[in-house]
């Protein structure tokens, strides 16, 4: 099976590419620096040629609301009209848990106008909807430091590893289409502050990380479970202890 990975040369993408190759299907990286512009549609006709499915784990360059707005719209208008041009057969994207609870976040609403052009788009297609990433630790807390502080959401999270990523969106790309969303999630649930301060350990980081019920998470504040997934949602196997060891 051919298989064409939008974004197949970043974190996610790159793994997805692998674990289809592993299993012995045709993936194919697809990214500005493999000749393939999402935005512009440079190249897509090609790459697309023999295509059953399409994987976009492709990320806007900026995440200023308008812009990534832009990016989303444009850039699944192009490629969900290149695979209907090509008979692709399966549209697979990788999305957010809770993309539809929290307005105020320009990103959540970018991935929502993604999520609604390809429910519309004609071409059979399963969300695969990821908690936070545990390698997106420092970033979250860098985005709620102030000076020597960083304030927390009093709320849940239940991060996942990358690599677990990229195995449910690789076996999703090469199941039956779900028309639909399926959730994954890590193994486990924690406080935000507590989330935070694991990952800042290692580091020996002097901030101080202090629980804000008024803490905003990227422009949003938030309730208890806003970032929880479901009781359906499939657990990926690493958890957030064994990946902090294997980073020392």
């Amino acid at each position: 099976m051919k298989v064409v990975v939008i974004g197949g040369t970043g974190l996610i993408g790159s793994k997805v590419v692998g674990k289809l190759r592993e299993h012995g299907h045709e993936a194919v990286p697809a990214a500005p620096n493999t000749g393939v512009n999402t935005l512009t549609g440079e190249g897509l006709s090609d790459v697309l040629k023999g295509a059953s499915v399409v994987v976009d784990v492709s990320n806007s360059p900026s995440f200023e609301p308008d812009a990534v707005m832009e990016f989303f719209r444009t850039s699944t208008t192009n490629l969900l009209a290149a695979e209907a041009e090509a008979g692709v057969t399966h549209h697979v994207a990788l999305s957010i848990v809770g993309t539809d609870r929290l307005e105020k976040n320009g990103y959540f609403r970018a991935k929502l106008a993604q999520e609604e052009l390809i429910k519309g788009s004609g071409i059979a297609y399963s969300l695969v909807h990821a908690t936070q990433f545990f390698e997106f630790v420092k970033g979250i807390a860098d985005s709620m430091t102030e000076g020597d502080t960083v304030r927390v959401p009093a709320a849940k999270i239940q991060p996942i590893y990358s690599d677990d990523v990229a195995t449910a969106v690789a076996r999703t790309a090469v199941g039956e289409p779900l028309n639909g969303v399926v959730e994954i999630a890590g193994p486990d649930v924690f406080d935000f502050k507590e989330f935070i301060d694991k990952g800042l350990a290692p580091e020996s980081d002097p901030r101080a990380v202090v629980a804000d019920p008024h803490a905003q998470y990227f422009g949003s504040e938030l309730e208890e479970t806003s970032l929880l997934p479901g009781p359906d949602a499939h657990i990926g196997g690493t958890s957030y202890d064994e990946w902090l060891a294997q980073q020392q």
